[in-house]
């Protein structure tokens, strides 16, 4: 297992100890996806959260005529899954899948609960990832309700550009809740 991404990730706010990382890293399962792998389908039950190692992720909602709205997107570095039913064990509402090839760890419900007993500063570290994970969604709430659709194309242009290098265009105009034609003609506004 390539053990360095994680262990990076993790000491931007936690220090390990030499005899908590061997622990840590034997609790994550490793597994490598094809490109178009569904991680999670909604309506099963969310067991993991999921760290990307390499490759990219796409959170989306699928409504009742099957339209999806992309809620977020996962690349080399971060983490990512259905948290409101990972948290508490119900049935999911996304669905996961991999954009391309993709080598990702899973943390089992289970595991993270345990692993919160027995290295108590794992709490620490995934209270700031949900902290940040909360502010950016609170940000993209507020920006839908007060930016133009231009506007928020290109927060999410500066904000994420490794993002937007690795998914289409239509998957941003999904995630920035308009249609593929309208983020085409804002491009094109974009480069006269």
């Amino acid at each position: 297992m390539t053990q360095d991404i994680v262990l990076k990730n993790i000491a931007k706010h936690i220090s390990l100890d030499e005899n908590e990382i061997p622990y840590f890293l034997s609790i994550l399962k490793e597994k490598k996806y094809p490109k178009k792998s569904v991680i999670l389908k909604e309506g099963e039950i969310c067991k993991t959260i999921n760290f990307v190692q390499s490759g990219t992720l796409r959170a989306f909602y699928r409504d009742s005529q099957g339209k999806e709205s992309t809620i977020m997107f996962a690349v080399s570095d971060w983490w990512i899954t259905d948290m409101s039913c990972f948290i508490n064990q119900q049935p999911a509402m996304l669905n996961i899948e991999t954009l391309e090839e993709s080598l990702i760890l899973h943390l089992q419900k289970e595991d993270l609960d345990d692993l919160y007993i027995k290295i108590p500063k794992f709490e620490r570290f995934f209270r700031i990832i949900m902290q940040n994970a909360y502010i950016r969604e609170q940000l993209r709430v507020i920006q839908n309700l007060s930016l133009s659709a231009e506007q928020r194309y290109h927060i999410f242009l500066d904000k994420y550009p490794q993002v937007a290098k690795q998914v289409t265009q239509k998957q941003i105009a999904s995630y920035l809740g308009i249609t593929p034609e309208f983020l085409s003609m804002i491009r094109a506004n974009k480069n006269k």
